[in-house]
């Protein structure tokens, strides 16, 4: 095999192994090196081996380095195959996936892989299998979830002005002995636990619908829970029915769990119950009355999601004391959590009144 003669001559050997310690890739390092060593005289194999190549690869790499010098001497990385879909094309697709499907135009109610398929080919002339448009909407950040149910007379304009306007409203309600007082923010809900109870999903086989059991009887009990996501605190009755007194119950246990000195904002929503005339309402308590129609302004709602999803679900209660105690052991192991509590509890709007 003929030696490809050296013909770039810009640098000394000395200016090569100089530049091979300055360099941070040990690749590179050791091409540099078997430059030096065939211009300081060694045979093309014995430089070749001593930089851990054979002789044909340092052929290969003289001629780069004839024709490009140092930076010849790196690997080349390719920049991998062109997007199918350019960065507009992107924006449209995550905005359609955002707004939904038109049931009149697309013929259906919800985005399937297949269903998006056709529409990117349709919108923007590109096929590809469902299995890459899948990968697309992981890539912009979409993911299956589950939905939560919206009420047809939730108005998100007055949502949104609650949040905007949280701590005027608070320092509107609050009564002239709470001022200069440090103020608590709790949030308060309901939720029925009993033998008609619910399902949750689990890991299972491709294919295979597993079953779980789930009663059909008709005792329940309702849990009344408030939270303080600031100190991580809850208060938390079991009661058998949702009504005033019980709410009077659970009022007078979250005022003995306020803390010494301070003053408890109590956000919950427009029960008849929240609203009685027999309502007693501790001195250390201010209620502040969600819009009508918005459970996404409680984080409440998530505590009990969460409660059902792993400790609540695929359970058959053979008592009214089982639902009880289970109410119980479910809350318990939530309370004793701080961090979780923080995590599902705190809301960014409600920081506004201690800020």
């Amino acid at each position: 095999m003929m030696a490809i003669e050296i013909t770039r001559t810009d640098m000394s050997t000395s200016e090569l192994r100089a530049a091979a310690a300055r360099t941070k890739d040990a690749k590179a390092v050791r091409r540099i090196l078997a430059i030096a060593f065939v211009l300081e005289g060694a045979d093309r194999k014995t430089a070749a081996e001593a930089c851990g190549m054979d002789r044909q690869t340092l052929r290969d790499w003289v001629h780069r380095y004839n024709a490009e010098g140092i930076a010849g001497l790196s690997n080349r990385y390719s920049a991998g195959p062109s997007p199918l879909l350019n960065s507009e094309q992107k924006a449209e697709l995550a905005r359609m996936v955002r707004e939904g499907p038109d049931l009149e135009a697309d013929g259906v109610v919800r985005w399937r892989c297949v269903d998006l398929k056709r529409k990117i080919e349709d919108r923007f002339g590109v096929a590809m299998h469902e299995r890459t448009v899948g990968k697309q909407l992981a890539a912009l950040g979409f993911r299956r979830l589950s939905v939560r149910p919206q009420h047809p007379k939730s108005d998100p304009l007055a949502q949104e002005a609650f949040k905007k306007n949280f701590a005027a409203t608070v320092k509107a309600a609050l009564p002239e002995t709470a001022h200069g007082k440090p103020l608590e923010v709790w949030f308060q809900d309901e939720a029925r636990v009993g033998q008609q109870g619910t399902l949750t999903r689990t890991w299972a086989e491709c294919g295979t619908r597993p079953r779980a059991p789930r009663d059909t009887r008709y005792k329940w009990a309702y849990i009344f829970g408030a939270v303080c996501p600031s100190r991580a605190t809850t208060a938390a009755l079991v009661m058998p029915r949702a009504d005033t007194s019980a709410m009077n119950a659970h009022l007078a246990e979250i005022a003995k769990t306020v803390a010494p000195g301070a003053h408890a904002v109590l956000v919950m929503d427009g029960a008849g119950w929240h609203n009685s005339s027999a309502l007693r309402i501790p001195d250390n308590i201010t209620i502040v009355t969600l819009p009508p129609y918005a459970p996404e302004l409680n984080p409440v709602e998530n505590i009990w999601a969460y409660l059902r999803a792993n400790c609540l679900a695929i359970t058959v209660f053979d008592t009214y004391a089982d639902i009880v105690d289970r109410c119980c052991n479910a809350w318990n192991a939530f309370a004793n959590d701080p961090e979780r509590v923080r995590s599902i509890a705190t809301r960014e709007y409600a920081k506004a009144v201690n800020a």
